[in-house]
């Protein structure tokens, strides 16, 4: 999968049998423990902010 794919599609997140299951766009899945979804939600989110960001100050239709 190419790194420059943007996906628009949320991620579906699950809870089994203590651990975190991750379903992504194209059928990627990853499990992960609780304490590394944490830090990956805290991380996304983050991302996400500043992706924002990045967007606003980018978009010449403000103007």
């Amino acid at each position: 999968m190419p790194e420059d794919r943007i996906f628009d599609e949320p991620a579906l997140v699950e809870a089994v049998d203590g651990s975190v299951l991750l379903s992504c766009p194209e059928a990627v899945a990853v499990r992960m423990t609780p304490s590394a979804a944490e830090e990956t939600s805290e991380r996304l989110l983050e991302g996400a902010m500043k992706a924002r960001g990045q967007r606003y100050f980018t978009d010449d239709s403000r103007s």
